[in-house]
C-alpha cells in the first residue's frame, strides 16, 4: 500500500522564480529540496569549486593541520586508521596519498569487519605502541572510540579524529550532553559547537577539507587538492549523503574527473565491470561502489585500496577481477539472507511489530546492513538484522524518515555493547540475552503510528504531459547529479488513456505505452521491469479483454494515473520526448 503526496514547503516558489528569473517549475523543485535562499540557489545552480567553504571554519581543523605539519616536518610516525566501506577506503587513500606527497612517514590499517569490527579499538592502539607510532589519525571513524583513545593518551600516542558520524550523548536534567573522546583534535562538523556551515559531508569529505588546509599551509597550489575530488565524489555517492551544498559541488566536479581519470586501478575496474557509457551517479552507487565494498565485506578492504594505489597493470587486472568475483558472491549471499529474514518475519509475530528486530544466525554479518535495507523497503518499517558475530551478536539497521534509529538506540544503550550511526542507519553489537529485550523496548518506546508505516511517495508537482518540452527537460537535467537530498524530479498526471502498449526487451519485462492526455496530446511512456505486475493490475481492474485490446491498439477503457520524470529518447539519430513511469494506479 502506498499514498501519493505533493511536496509543499509553504514557500512562494513563483516569487522566487520571478525574482531570480528562473523557471517556476525549477524554482518549485529547488524549494522542495530546501533550497530557497538566494545564496543556496546560487551555490546549487552555479556549483563552482570556488564556492566551497574555507576548511579553517571547521572546529579543530586548523589545530589538527598545524599539528600534523609539525609531525611530518619532524619525521614522526603517523598511522591512519580507516574503515572497511567505500567512504573509509577513499578516506584512507586521500590521507595516505596526501601525506606521501608531503614527505610524511606514514602507514595505514583498516580493521577487518568480522574479526576486529568497526573503527579504532584498544588492540589497534596497543599494536601502534609496539610499532613506535607517534600519532594515529582516524578517518570515517573515531568519534565513539572513547576507551581506545583513553588508552592511547595513557601510552603517549596522540590521536587526531576525523569523522562525520553523529556524536553519542547522555540526557541530564532534560538536556543533551555530547560524549567525545579525549583526542588531541576532533574534526567533525557534527559537533554542536562546530561553526562549519555545512554538516552533511561524508568521512572522505571531512578528510578532504583537512588535506585542503594541509596543502595550503605547505604553499601548494589549490589545483593539487582539486585533483583529489574524484575520490571524494565516489565516497560521497556511496555513503548516500545529501547531494546539496558542498556535496553537490564535490560530485559534480568529481564526476568530470572520474570520466577522465588517470588512476590505473580505477580505470581497470571500470573495464572489468564492462562499463562503456559515461560514468554517472548510478554507475558509482550501484555498480562500482558495491564492487569496492565487497572487499571489506567478504575479504579485506586492503584489496580495494591496493587497486587504487597500484601502478602495475597486471596486478590491477588481477585485483579488479577478484573484486568483481567477490561482489558476485556478495549478491548471492545477500539474496539468500533476504529470503531467510522474510520467511522469519512472515512465520512469526514479528510482522506485527512497528520496529522489526530479526535475529538470523545464518546471515553473514557483512551483508546484514544490505539485508536490513531491502527488508525495510519491503515492509516500510525500521529494520535491524542481527546475526552471529565472532564474540557477540552483531547487526545493522536501516530506517524510514519518520524514525531516528540512532536516537532510539541511544535510549537502549544500557543493553548494547557497542553502537553507532545516523538517524537512517546504525550498527550495533549486544549479548544474545538482550535480543528480545531490545525488540521489546524499541517497540514499546516508539511513537510510530500506522500512518507513519504507510509508504509515501512525494511528487514535486502535478504536471500534465502536454507541458513537457525539450527546454524543460534540459533545465531539469541541469539539476544533476541526482541522488539523496536531490532526487530526480518526480511529476504526476491523471486520467491518461492508453492508445496502445508494446512489450520490450529480451525478457519482455519492459512496457512501452502510448499515452494520451485529456487534451489529446500523445507521448510515449516507459515502465521498466514491471510487465507482470502491470498486466495483473489491468486485468484485476478492467478484465483480460481490455488488456488484449490495449496490446492490439484497439479502443479500450483503461485510464491511468502516473508518476513520472521526463526524458529524451535518442535512437537511430532520432530524438523524441518520453516519460519514464515510476509509479502508476488505475
Amino acid at each position: 500500500m502506498e499514498r501519493w503526496f505533493i511536496k509543499n514547503k509553504g514557500i512562494d516558489y513563483r516569487e522566487i522564480a520571478r525574482k531570480l528569473n528562473i523557471s517556476s517549475i525549477i524554482s518549485k523543485i529547488l524549494v522542495n529540496r530546501g533550497i530557497y535562499t538566494e545564496d543556496s540557489i546560487d551555490i546549487f545552480l552555479n556549483s563552482s569549486i570556488e564556492k566551497m567553504h574555507p576548511p579553517s571554519q571547521m572546529k579543530d581543523l586548523v589545530k589538527a593541520g598545524d599539528l600534523l605539519k609539525n609531525k611530518i616536518d619532524n619525521g614522526k610516525s603517523i598511522r591512519i586508521v580507516g574503515d572497511y566501506d567505500v567512504d573509509g577506503i577513499m578516506s584512507v587513500y586521500l590521507l595516505y596519498r596526501a601525506f606521501k606527497d608531503l614527505g610524511a612517514k606514514v602507514d595505514y590499517i583498516i580493521p577487518n569487519r568480522v574479526s576486529e569490527g568497526y573503527g579504532l579499538n584498544v588492540e589497534i592502539v596497543k599494536e601502534a605502541e609496539k610499532d613506535n607510532i607517534d600519532t594515529i589519525i582516524t578517518c570515517d571513524n573515531g568519534i565513539a572510540a572513547i576507551e581506545a583513545i583513553d588508552h592511547a593518551k595513557k601510552v603517549g600516542i596522540d590521536v587526531i579524529v576525523t569523522d562525520h558520524h553523529n556524536l553519542s550523548f547522555v540526557e541530564e536534567d532534560g538536556e543533551k550532553r555530547c560524549i567525545v573522546p579525549a583526542a588531541v583534535s576532533i574534526v567533525n562538523p557534527k559537533q554542536p559547537d562546530c561553526p562549519y556551515p555545512f554538516k552533511g559531508l561524508c568521512g572522505a569529505g571531512v578528510v578532504y577539507k583537512l588535506v585542503e588546509y594541509l596543502f595550503e599551509i605547505y604553499n601548494l597550489p589549490k589545483e593539487k587538492s582539486y585533483k583529489l575530488l574524484e575520490y571524494v565524489a565516489i565516497a560521497t555517492i556511496c555513503d548516500v549523503v545529501d547531494l546539496v551544498d558542498e556535496n553537490r559541488i564535490i560530485v559534480k566536479h568529481g564526476l568530470k574527473q572520474i570520466n577522465a581519470t588517470k588512476n590505473l586501478g580505477f580505470k581497470t575496474l571500470v573495464d572489468v565491470l564492462g562499463i562503456k557509457n559515461e560514468i554517472g551517479t548510478y554507475h558509482i552507487g550501484f555498480i562500482i561502489g558495491p564492487t569496492l565494498n565487497a572487499s571489506g565485506r567478504l575479504d579485506t578492504a586492503y584489496l580495494a585500496l591496493e587497486l587504487l594505489l597500484t601502478e602495475d597493470k597486471n596486478k590491477a587486472i588481477g585485483l579488479a577481477k577478484e573484486l568483481k568475483a567477490l561482489n558476485e558472491d556478495r549478491k548471492a549471499i545477500t539474496e539468500k539472507g533476504i529470503k531467510l529474514v522474510v520467511e522469519k518475519i512472515e512465520n512469526t509475530g514479528i510482522k506485527n511489530d512497528k520496529v522489526l528486530i530479526i535475529y538470523e544466525p545464518k546471515i553473514h554479518e557483512s551483508v546484514a546492513g544490505i539485508v536490513a535495507g531491502r527488508v525495510k523497503e519491503i515492509y516500510n518499517k525500521p529494520t535491524i538484522v542481527l546475526t552471529e558475530g565472532l564474540d557477540s551478536i552483531k547487526g545493522s539497521g536501516r530506517s524510514i524518515e519518520e524514525y531516528d534509529m540512532f536516537k532510539e538506540l541511544v535510549r537502549c544503550k544500557d543493553i548494547l555493547d557497542k553502537f553507532g550511526g545516523h538517524p537512517m542507519a546504525a550498527g550495533l553489537s549486544l549479548k544474545a540475552d538482550n535480543i528480545e529485550l531490545l525488540r521489546t523496548r524499541l517497540n514499546k518506546n516508539t511513537d510510530l503510528t500506522e500512518n507513519d508505516l504507510i509508504k509515501k511517495i512525494y511528487i514535486d508537482m502535478p504536471l500534465p504531459i502536454e507541458y513537457i518540452n525539450y527546454k524543460l527537460i534540459n533545465q531539469i537535467n541541469g539539476l544533476e547529479p541526482f541522488g539523496k537530498g536531490n532526487p530526480r524530479p518526480l511529476f504526476g498526471d491523471r486520467g491518461l488513456k492508453i492508445k496502445q502498449a508494446f512489450k520490450l526487451g529480451a525478457n519482455k519485462r519492459t512496457i512501452k505505452l502510448i499515452l494520451q492526455s485529456k487534451k489529446g496530446i500523445s507521448i510515449e511512456g516507459l515502465l521498466f521491469n514491471g510487465a507482470d505486475k502491470f498486466e495483473e493490475t489491468i486485468i484485476t481492474k478492467y478484465g483480460r479483454k481490455e488488456l488484449e485490446n490495449m496490446y492490439e491498439g484497439y479502443s479500450n477503457n483503461i485510464i491511468l494515473d502516473i508518476l513520472y520524470y521526463p526524458s529524451i529518447n535518442e535512437y537511430m539519430n532520432r530524438r523524441s520526448i518520453q516519460v519514464i513511469i515510476q509509479n502508476y494506479r488505475v
